[in-house]
């Protein structure tokens, strides 16, 4: 047997297959996308087999399509538009080209979507650690840092040295440093165990042991010469390709034969061979078109073979562990080193924070910003301990910023929050939190949405572990974790950011006006690149993977969506949604990304934040659509600030709020709502607390009057809100008991002021903050107890304006309001279905919730009336005072 002498293609893009590195020794669990039908050399095969090929691809294809309406939610809505109707065809056109062009450089969009696995800084099995960096216009590029001492030429990779590929991604290699004394592995593949801190997989059995081991109980006789030299044919093709005497450059490169060339001479080369007593085994072509090569063996020697298991095992006997390790080689580049990517471009040289680095300080004491190089001991690595809750069938959101849920004036931390805050949201009833602010960006005044490290969570709370922690406790208490996510534009930073990462070539974003966001100063992605799809989706992928997330909130979709960035004035027109405004890629990105999410993590939650509410948001795919899970009504809390600032309390529209409230009724279902958000963090805003009563715990002569009021509508706001629209709901933190103090985060104005970038937590012991909280609570459990949010849509049969009054079924459950501000009714008529008891399940005007308790006790018990009213059977006559609203459930049915 002899060794293999063959001439390899090789190229350092990130999904090559002949790269003989891997960036984690992690194993990937596999989705049936479509895979592209590739064309190469070594295809073993007859002469007519690139023809079946072709003609199998298109039944593959005609298979694929089935089930697949570019327009289909246009039908099933019955609209009728041939502009957008052609422009959903043009889409679904360039989509499937677009995936072409990606399955010729990735096996599959799961590939695609995990460019973390090879991309950035890896520790590698063997001792050394790989870096590797998208930078197409830069001429060289090297890693410095205090590990090198800050040399840019160290540790480098130069284009035509294999260290730059065809596509622009660089490749260093960073080899650990052996210790005073200790002698090179024996094995030149030497690999070691890093993810456990003891030497598992290190029995201590030498290498002539272990090779005397696997000659005896695997080898058969006469193999010996496989065995003498184990690795010599891996270890001739590695020197080939890598070694000193190895091609420098891709042109030097052989071409490489067909199988059935290369196998011929192996044939030829070896006629006049003794004979041997190893397995008889010869290829054969039979001639047939359709047929590929036949391998014939003996049957005796098939079943022994078979019977044997694969020698994986010796391999693995033969790997050391981290202790191993440890102590024969100090780490080239160590846990918490600092470190930044150096290029050479032809407007000279640049240093730049690695664009998928995990772990970046910004901004440290007014110095230059840099990556940290994250690799902790096991010992002090996260273990995830807790698995992730099931999806509920409704969603109460509690939205929160870390670095304002503390008391103090001060940047809070994960840990903190993790300590203090998750109880209390656990406490309040929600079963999901959305986090802000988390995703790395330089300017802290900007809540976070000026993201400059796409990949790294956010050094002013603590490190990547303290957040896993954070987590892994809130799946723990049986809430899910939401991202906000900001994909729709980026911090226009160059040293931190990605803004001219590689020099003179704008390699993530349009260069020239379209670059620019028109308002907001930040940088705009190039959405139809593959490069940047790669970099983008492979974020979103990164962190459901790394950090356990369950769901994310797309900002600002319009921002992206249009090159307008979403300030024209909008009529309603169709064609605003297809006109040349519209950026076809940017609805491609967003097609992909929730393709791919919704197949590799099934349960994943995606939630659309768009001003302009694009046709078929939550649509599927296969039928036009951008297949988000939820959409946000960004019209409510709108609405809700209109009312309060500019409209008295006799003139509010009880009409309008339930228009805006319901919004879409073909959508009601997919629809998460809210009363306010954190839009109050934009300097100058105010809570609705703060509209509606004020400073109560510092202003101890605020009327009882106005303090009455203000607590009234905070409830009603809220209970209307939450259980006449769809079933997603979300709260921010604090406003659940009435903050009433707005957010203002450090900046120039306010001489950089940490005062009013904090929660006051301790106002939940006022009597008037604690009763907002008692209400909010119960209203939480009502919608987990009596799934208020999970009922089909509600059947609204009474609003009057002039009566200030709603009320609408929801299941069971009959909701009415009284908005008025001085009317009150004794014996107010409202129409119900079922004809039964009716008990009230929540009062607003409870006097445990800071209400005056006008309705008794023994009023809370209604029978129903024989009288149609409202179009219904029946009808009760309730006590309603103004401003409150109750709640009733149907308790027992009376058959008549």
């Amino acid at each position: 047997m002899t060794s293999l002498s063959l001439p390899t293609q090789f190229s350092c893009h990130p999904n090559a297959s002949s790269l003989p590195f891997s960036s984690q020794n992690r194993a990937r669990n596999r989705v049936p996308f479509p895979k592209k039908k590739w064309r190469n050399r070594w295809r073993c095969s007859a002469s007519e087999q690139p023809q079946q090929h072709r003609t199998k691809k298109k039944k593959t294809q005609a298979e694929a399509d089935k089930g697949i309406d570019p327009v289909g939610f246009l039908t099933k809505l019955g609209i009728s538009h041939k502009q957008l109707s052609q422009f959903l065809r043009e889409r679904h056109k360039a989509l499937k080209d677009l995936k072409d062009e990606i399955f010729k450089r990735h096996l599959n969009l799961q590939e695609m979507a995990s460019g973390y696995e090879i991309l950035g800084m890896h520790r590698n099995v063997q001792h050394r650690v790989d870096f590797m960096e998208w930078a197409p216009g830069a001429r060289y590029c090297a890693l410095v840092g205090d590990f090198n001492g800050w040399s840019p030429t160290e540790n480098c990779a130069r284009e035509g040295h294999f260290g730059r590929d065809d596509y622009g991604y660089w490749f260093i290699i960073l080899e650990d440093k052996l210790r005073e004394g200790e002698k090179p592995d024996e094995l030149y593949f030497q690999q070691y165990n890093y993810v456990d801190d003891n030497d598992k997989g290190d029995s201590g059995v030498t290498i002539e042991e272990l090779f005397k081991k696997a000659n005896d109980e695997y080898w058969e006789p006469g193999e010996d010469r496989f065995i003498k030299s184990r690795y010599e044919v891996a270890a001739k093709l590695y020197e080939q390709i890598f070694g000193p005497n190895g091609p420098e450059t891709e042109e030097e490169l052989e071409e490489i034969p067909d199988a059935e060339t290369r196998y011929k001479a192996w044939k030829e080369q070896h006629k006049d061979d003794p004979p041997s007593n190893l397995p008889p085994f010869d290829v054969i072509d039979n001639g047939k078109e359709y047929d590929i090569y036949n391998v014939v063996d003996d049957p005796v020697w098939r079943e022994k073979f078979r019977a044997k298991k694969p020698p994986l095992a010796y391999w693995l006997e033969s790997r050391k562990g981290r202790k191993a390790w440890l102590k024969k080689y100090t780490p080239g580049i160590p846990h918490g080193s600092k470190y930044r990517v150096y290029f050479n471009t032809p407007d000279g040289p640049l240093e730049r924070i690695p664009a998928w680095a995990t772990y970046v300080l910004p901004d440290v004491d007014g110095k230059q910003a840099f990556a940290i190089h994250w690799e902790p001991p096991p010992e002090s690595a996260h273990r995830w301990k807790n698995m992730r809750p099931n999806v509920p069938k409704s969603l109460r959101i509690y939205e929160c910023h870390v670095g304002i849920s503390g008391s103090e004036q001060k940047i809070s931390s994960f840990n903190e929050f993790t300590e203090n805050v998750l109880p209390h949201i656990k406490e309040a009833g929600y079963n999901a939190i959305q986090l802000i602010g988390v995703v790395e960006h330089k300017d802290y005044s900007s809540v976070g949405y000026k993201v400059t490290n796409l990949y790294a969570t956010s050094s002013r709370y603590g490190t990547p572990e303290d957040f896993k922690r954070l987590v892994d406790e809130a799946h723990g208490q049986g809430m899910l974790v939401f991202l906000d996510i900001v994909h729709s534009y980026s911090a226009a930073d160059e040293m931190v950011g990605l803004s001219l990462f590689d020099g003179s070539n704008d390699c993530y974003f349009h260069t020239g006006k379209r670059g620019q966001h028109k308002y907001w100063g930040t940088r705009m992605f190039k959405y139809g690149d593959p490069d940047v799809l790669h970099f983008l989706l492979s974020n979103l992928n990164w962190w459901v993977v790394e950090y356990q997330i369950d769901g994310f909130q797309f900002h600002s979709l319009s921002s992206m969506i249009y090159t307008h960035n979403g300030f024209a004035s909008f009529t309603g027109d169709l064609e605003e949604y297809c006109n040349q405004y519209v950026d076809k890629d940017a609805l491609m990105y967003l097609i992909l990304a929730n393709e791919i999410l919704h197949a590799l993590h099934p349960n994943l939650v995606t939630i659309a934040e768009d001003a302009t509410y694009y046709p078929g948001l939550c649509e599927p795919t296969s039928q036009g659509g951008l297949g988000f899970d939820y959409y946000v009504n960004l019209s409510a809390p709108n609405m809700w600030l209109d009312f309060l600032e500019n409209i008295p309390d006799h003139e509010w529209s009880m009409s309008k709020i339930v228009s805006t409230l319901i919004g879409n009724r073909q959508y009601a279902d997919k629809m998460l709502v809210y009363a306010e958000n954190h839009s109050q963090s934009i300097s100058g805003g105010r809570s609705f607390a703060e509209i509606l009563f004020g400073a109560v715990k510092e202003d101890p002569l605020i009327s009882k009057t106005t303090l009455l009021r203000g607590c009234s509508l905070h409830k009603m706001i809220r209970l209307i809100t939450l259980t006449i629209g769809g079933r997603a709901y979300l709260n921010f933190m604090g406003n659940e008991f009435g903050h009433p103090k707005r957010i203002e985060f450090p900046m120039p104005s306010n001489n950089f002021s940490l005062a009013l970038a904090n929660r006051c937590w301790d106002l939940l012991e006022n009597e008037v903050h604690h009763d907002l909280f008692s209400f909010d609570k119960d209203m939480m459990k009502l919608g987990e107890n009596e799934r208020s949010l999970s009922r089909g849509l509600p059947n609204i049969h009474h609003v009057k304006d002039s009566a200030m009054v709603i009320s609408y079924m929801r299941g069971p459950l009959l909701f009415i309001f009284n908005f008025h501000p001085t009317n009150s009714y004794e014996g107010y008529y409202v129409g119900v279905e079922e004809a039964g008891e009716y008990q009230i399940i929540l009062n607003t005007d409870e006097t445990k919730y800071g209400g005056q308790g006008l309705i008794e006790e023994g009023q809370y018990l209604r029978r129903t009336i024989n009288r149609r009213v409202d179009g219904l059977r029946n009808c009760l006559e309730i006590p309603l005072p103004s401003r409150t609203a109750q709640v009733y459930k149907l308790s027992r049915i009376l058959r008549i």
